[in-house]
């Protein structure tokens, strides 16, 4: 149970630090980050399974780099549930989806 806390609070400050980096998304508070850390982990549980079967010839044919895509459209799609957290724009949601992705793989490792 500590290690979900943990996680979850680690997330939260990631996203935070994402919305530093990246011009065009906000995050108002901690509070916030840890609102959208839960709407993402919905998001990603529900909706994007149901997106990576329908898109799946296409992330074939471009080698994996499709999935991009899809993790941008659920950041773009967890700003739009979540009040506080904004994103403005694909190129947005696509650079903080990609450095989520890389500094989650470094939180997954610890």
């Amino acid at each position: 149970m500590l290690n979900i806390i943990l996680r979850w609070l680690l997330y939260a400050l990631l996203i935070i630090f994402v919305s530093w980096i990246v011009p065009g998304i906000e995050v108002d508070n901690f509070l916030t980050a840890m609102l959208v850390c839960v709407i993402l982990a919905l998001v990603n549980a529900f909706i994007k399974p149901i997106l990576q079967i329908i898109t799946f010839p296409i992330t074939i044919l471009t080698l994996g780099f499709f999935s991009l895509v899809i993790n941008a459209l659920m950041l773009m799609l967890a700003g739009y549930f979540t009040p506080g957290f904004a994103v403005e724009g694909f190129i947005s949601a696509f650079l903080g989806a990609l450095l989520l992705s890389i500094f989650s793989f470094g939180v997954n490792r610890i």
